[in-house]
Parts: C-alpha cells; structure tokens; sequence
C-alpha cells in the first residue's frame, strides 16, 4: 500500500510562487515515476508535470512550461513542484499520483 501526501499549498498572489511535496512514509518513491495533477473547481483534473523513476525525464503541461519545475529527491523520498510566476487559472487542488494511488491533494489559491 503506498499512501501519498502533498503538502506546500496555500493563498499567494498573482505572480508568486509556492513550491508542493509529494512524499510518502508507508513506502517508498524511488521506483515510481510519480505525475503532479490540478483540478479547478467546475473543470476536469489535467495532468501538470511528470517525472521518470530517475528524475532524467520529465513533461510539463504546455499551460505551465517555463513556470513549473518538477524534481525530485530520492534521498528524501520526496518529489517536488515549484511553480513560479503563479497566475489566477493556476487555482486547483494539486495531487500527486503513481499507478493508482493518489494524495488527498493540497489546496493551491492564486489570488490578490
């Protein structure tokens, strides 16, 4: 059983930045390519970055390119999401997935 858990999410006004965890003490991250997802409220959950089993390999969603960075560090069974120049539609609750388990989600609010 792998349970994940985001934290990092808050209130930050446009232009900001916030950076979400994704980490887990049941198992461990290091053999799972893990994927960030958001879902705005009245919209569909769309897939915002993902990152290989090694960090060598990642994608952004084309809304967050140039924005997003996902890392992660294995030594710390934590994967990252820093998200700069945070705009208003950036809104949503974040979560992170491997296979088929997901996080409860960390609330991400972009406003002034």
């Amino acid at each position: 059983q792998l349970q994940l858990v985001e934290s990092g999410g808050g209130l930050v006004q446009p232009g900001g930045s916030l950076r979400l965890s994704c980490t887990t003490s049941t198992s461990t991250l290091n053999s799972h390519a893990i994927g960030w997802f958001r879902q705005a409220p009245g919209k569909e959950r769309e897939e915002v970055s993902c990152i290989s089993r090694s960090g060598d390999n990642t994608n952004y969603a084309d809304s967050v390119k140039g924005r997003f960075t996902i890392s992660r560090e294995n030594a710390k069974n934590t994967v990252y999401l820093q998200m700069n120049s945070l705009k208003p539609e950036d809104t949503g609750v974040y979560t992170c997935q491997t296979s088929h388990y997901w996080g409860q989600g960390t609330q991400v609010t972009v406003s002034s």
